[in-house]
Formats: structure tokens, C-alpha cells, sequence
């Protein structure tokens, strides 16, 4: 599926296997086309329920402003809050340096994994599997 808002974002979606949703971004994220971003990855994260990845292929993100970067946050909360792991792949340059200058680098990436790094730690138990409780 393709979308194509008035701001000029182009957002291609694929799935690569039956648990990863690929989003490409091909254009700016910005103040006018950013919630277009967010209403896709909502809606991909509702239509399949077994994804355990989202992918966002940045490779042909143009620039990213202080809107795109919110929208990247809230990508994180929502990946996060359905336990999928989201992955920025093919970050070009510029968005690097909108990451670095914020703080939010470390924050929305894995510092060891590199370049396609994950955004979304695991999903934790609460419960610590050496602890069993007897009736």
C-alpha cells in the first residue's frame, strides 16, 4: 500500500515476514505531513496484530524538523506500548544529526547495534521466571 498526503510524504508499506511491517519514508517529515507517518504506523500496528517488528526505511527521508522528530517519539511510545521493536534502518545523515543535537539518539537507538538500530527495548516481564509461588 502506498500514501501519498498533500505534503508530498510518500509512504510505501510492506511486509517483509509474517511478524515485520516495513514503512518506507520517501520526503520530509515535517509539520505537514508527519501525522501521516504516525496515523500508518497505528494503522499497521492494529491490522496486523502478530507484528513483532516495524521497520522504517529512512534511506530516502529528506529533512526531519522538530514535528517529525516528536512523531518519531511517538512512534517509539506506540511500538513500544504493543511490545513490537522498531528499528530505524538507512538513517541518512541529517536525521544523525537532528538525533545528536536533541539527546534523543540514545534514546531512540540502540548505540550497539548501528546504523539499523532498534528504538524499542524488548518488552520485560515483571514476573522473575526463578520465583514460584506455593499454594
Amino acid at each position: 500500500m502506498t500514501t501519498m498526503p498533500p505534503a508530498g510524504l510518500l509512504l510505501t508499506v510492506s511486509l517483509t515476514d509474517a511478524h515485520t511491517v516495513c514503512v518506507g519514508i520517501e520526503g520530509d517529515l515535517d509539520y505537514d505531513s508527519s501525522q501521516q507517518l504516525l496515523d500508518e504506523t497505528r494503522e499497521q500496528l492494529s491490522r496486523h496484530p502478530g507484528t513483532r517488528r516495524l521497520r522504517l526505511d529512512c534511506s530516502r527521508l529528506g529533512t526531519c524538523d522538530s514535528m517529525g522528530l516528536a512523531t518519531l517519539l511517538a512512534v517509539h511510545r506506540a511500538t513500544g506500548a504493543a511490545g513490537v521493536r522498531l528499528h530505524l534502518d538507512g538513517r541518512p545523515a541529517s536525521l544523525e544529526r537532528v538525533l545528536r543535537l536533541t539527546g534523543t539518539l540514545d534514546h531512540l537507538t540502540d548505540p550497539q547495534a548501528g546504523a539499523g538500530s532498534v528504538l524499542t527495548e524488548e518488552p520485560r516481564s515483571l514476573v522473575r521466571p526463578d520465583r514460584q509461588d506455593t499454594p
